[in-house]
């Protein structure tokens, strides 16, 4: 397992879009292309921290808070911040920050503490917005029932309480294929045009 791979786990539970503005969720520190050798989870990244993770052979760190919310003019040592990356940076260790991505997605902090509480009907009270994509794919028509059977089942396609939702227009697409593809339709080198669908899922 590499650094991004991780990166890319947390991204799929709690999406770094979900975070605050003032926030700085993310990968802070470290190489994405990094084999991962160990992981250890802390609510704070400190240099007690570090050194656990050293003394684990973890070279990542996942936190709550990020250790950089805002940039460094100066990285001296002359506060535990500061002391924190020096360290990460000479012993290799990456630190992956998810902090209000994590408290603001459905399944995350806060949806913990309301179960725990035992709160009856929570809701979100402050939505986010803006932060909905749009996915447009291009198939075959015959295709296209196992294509959204595969975005459905990644998640997309879901409004509110609403689930499987796409909107579908029929046209024709034409490609020419090269010599070095295996088209899934059509001759190499020859002008092809297909019926297709192009399917659209929030």
């Amino acid at each position: 397992m590499k650094v991004k791979e991780v990166v890319h786990y947390i991204q799929q539970l709690a999406p770094f879009q979900y975070a605050e503005n003032y926030d700085n969720s993310s990968l802070q520190l470290g190489n994405l292309e990094k084999d991962v050798t160990g992981i250890l989870c802390s609510l704070d990244c400190t240099e007690q921290v570090l050194d656990e993770a050293i003394e684990t052979k973890s070279n990542v760190v996942v936190c709550h808070p990020p250790v950089l919310f805002k940039g460094l003019k100066n990285i001296t040592g002359s506060n535990y911040v500061e002391r924190t990356v020096i360290k990460a940076i000479k012993n290799d260790v990456a630190i992956i920050a998810a902090h209000t991505n994590l408290d603001n997605v459905k399944t995350g902090v806060n949806r913990v503490i309301c179960d725990r509480l035992e709160l009856q009907n929570p809701r979100i009270l402050s939505p986010k917005s803006g932060i909905l994509e749009k996915i447009v794919v291009f198939c075959p028509i015959d295709d296209a029932g196992d294509v959204k059977t595969a975005m459905f089942d990644a998640g997309a396609g879901s409004i509110g309480e609403y689930d499987c939702c796409s909107f579908n227009t029929v046209g024709k697409g034409t490609f020419r294929a090269g010599e070095n593809t295996n088209p899934h339709v059509g001759n190499k080198n020859e002008l092809h045009t297909e019926e297709e669908i192009k399917v659209e899922v929030i």
